[in-house]
């Protein structure tokens, strides 16, 4: 079996993808008109915020094999090891994993382009936070 390893940046990389599937994706009015890419790209986003987490845990002493395997391990995580600001973090991670995961990934009810970019933004804000 292949050793695991974490890959530092991931996060950014991803994210950068989620970027361009939603660039391939037409637009009509101020719609997505085909949601299987949005779809992807919000699943995308939401393993960027995974991989955000993962890279700041690694920092925080944890080994590859004690990353959180669960959105309840993550959720656990947060609140031990990465608790700052009130749970500040651990509420914006909530919002986050409604919106891409459940709302813009698994039930794929977010094509409004403004909502559709507004949620990325805030992937993309909640990891630099984490990672800068």
């Amino acid at each position: 079996m292949p050793k695991q390893t974490h890959v530092p940046g991931e996060a950014f990389r991803y994210m950068e993808n989620a970027k361009e599937l939603l660039k391939a994706a037409s637009i009509e009015g101020n719609a997505y008109i085909d949601k299987k890419p949005v779809r992807e790209a919000f699943g995308t986003a939401y393993l960027a915020v995974l991989e955000a987490i993962n890279e700041t845990l690694i920092k925080k002493g944890l080994t590859v094999k004690q990353l959180p395997k669960s959105v309840d391990a993550y959720r656990a995580a947060l609140q031990k090891h990465l608790y700052v600001n009130n749970g500040k973090l651990l509420r914006s991670f909530e919002i986050l994993y409604d919106s891409l995961h459940i709302a813009g990934y698994y039930r794929g009810l977010l094509r409004n382009v403004s909502t559709v970019k507004d949620e990325i933004k805030a992937a993309e804000d909640f990891i630099k936070k984490l990672l800068n």
